[in-house]
């Protein structure tokens, strides 16, 4: 389902953030902005963002190619930024993530004329509640226009469960409240009917073919599991559990009707 490409040129680092991106060339010739194992957020960042951008993708929302990245030590010699070097070599040899660069994109802006649909909005703030993504504020929009189409970005803050796996079930059935700071809240007027159309489409065989995605060396070692195989397993388990909950959707109806 995930295609794995070489990164054969470093092109330019971006200085966003926390985990230092770096737009490189891979060997099928396209440009991807690639997110690094060795970054402080860690393998957990790469697994969110896989998780939750194949979601995206399968409920029909725009998202960029996810793609593993094998990464040559030789790569970024000539970085002359020594926390990049750094990066570049605690992610050298393991398998990176990389999402298809969309050149020329520019910044979602909520003024922007015309606002974007009523049910796209919709769709993209039931996701997000769904998923837990708290980086979709006017702060960090993550949204991008490229080609007149709305495109999501930078899913590694989303599913937060995981960087604590006590009480994950529980949690899962838990309100997502900072969905109040939704950058489209105020479009998403048609909660209800996204929620009809896409809580059925996550279907468990959807679900365990994305968690099996996973590289299993992002797994690493969990206190709570003696498999990767039950690591894997708890991942399904709360997204098949958060979907039997409407605590969610209830949550962001809530927080829309405030703002009316």
């Amino acid at each position: 389902m995930i295609r794995t490409v070489a990164a054969i040129r470093y092109v330019t680092p971006l200085r966003e953030g926390g985990s230092l991106p770096a737009i490189v060339e891979a060997d099928d010739g396209r440009l991807y902005v690639m997110k690094f194992v060795g970054a402080g957020q860690g393998p957990k960042a790469l697994i969110a963002e896989l998780v939750a951008g194949e979601i995206a993708r399968s409920l029909q929302l725009r998202v960029p190619e996810i793609v593993f990245v094998e990464l040559d030590p030789q790569l970024g010699r000539s970085e002359p930024d020594p926390e990049i070097q750094d990066l570049l070599q605690a992610s050298a040899g393991r398998l990176n993530l990389g999402l298809h660069y969309l050149p020329n994109a520019l910044d979602f802006n909520v003024l922007l004329k015309p606002p974007p649909e009523t049910r796209l909005a919709s769709d993209i703030v039931w996701f997000d509640s769904y998923v837990t993504n708290v980086d979709r504020t006017a702060r960090n929009v993550n949204l991008l226009l490229w080609q007149d189409d709305l495109w999501l970005i930078d899913h590694g803050a989303s599913l937060y469960f995981h960087h604590s796996w006590d009480d994950y079930l529980a949690r899962s059935k838990s309100p997502f409240t900072l969905i109040k700071d939704h950058t489209l809240l105020s479009f998403a007027d048609d909660l209800s009917a996204a929620d009809a159309a896409l809580r059925p489409q996550l279907t468990e065989p959807l679900l365990r073919e994305i968690v099996e995605a996973i590289p299993a060396e992002w797994l690493g070692e969990e206190p709570m599991f003696a498999t990767q195989a039950k690591h894997r397993e708890a991942y399904v388990s709360y997204l098949l559990s958060r979907l039997e909950s409407t605590a969610f959707v209830e949550e962001a109806l809530h927080a829309r009707a405030k703002l009316v």
